[in-house]
């Protein structure tokens, strides 16, 4: 006598937006746990683990255990990302003709750092265009002599130039890509 096979039904799936949304605060933060040792950042990791789970949703449907699913998916990304900046190699010395002082390119290059520095000294705040530009003047004018020149006292100039300056690095760090770990550009 054979007994009817029976087959345990499936539990009904999630609709995939209730998914995504209830799988959000968990991507998040492992991707932010794992990021920090990838030299990747945490955004990317979680954009790889949403393609993973795209990909899986268009083939096998979704996964039995979501948050499982995720926590291995952002290993695994993690472990990927890993093993591509093993991989990825420092570009060798450019040959000794392009290192010389007068190579034209580099020139170039130079110039165009003066003046994205110089323009965003200008578009500083307040006073900070006048400290930042009597600082910076061939003539080397001591402390003394600034402040006369500015109409303040001596001893906030070492204040108001490190505010100066730390706006100034956050304007420059928006507008060009800072090289993160291992020198990879973020």
């Amino acid at each position: 006598m054979t007994l009817p096979v029976r087959h345990a039904k499936p539990a009904p799936p999630v609709p995939v937006p209730d998914l995504f949304s209830s799988l959000r605060p968990l991507l998040a933060a492992e991707a932010g746990a794992e990021a920090a040792g990838t030299g990747i950042e945490p955004g990317d990791l979680e954009q790889d683990v949403w393609l993973r789970l795209l990909e899986l949703l268009d083939g096998a449907g979704p996964p039995p255990d979501p948050a499982l699913w995720v926590r291995r998916a952002v290993r695994a990304e993690a472990r990927l990302a890993r093993s591509r900046a093993r991989r990825e190699l420092p570009h060798a010395a450019p040959p000794a003709a392009t290192t010389d002082a007068a190579c034209p390119e580099r020139e170039a290059l130079r110039a165009e750092r003066r003046r994205a520095v110089r323009d965003a000294v200008g578009r500083l705040p307040g006073r900070c265009p006048r400290l930042l530009a009597a600082m910076l003047s061939p003539a080397d004018p001591t402390y003394r002599e600034i402040a006369g020149e500015l109409g303040m006292s001596q001893g906030s100039l070492g204040p108001m130039r490190s505010r100066c300056l730390g706006c100034l690095r956050r304007m420059l760090a928006a507008e060009v890509a800072v090289p993160g770990p291992g020198g990879k550009e973020r």
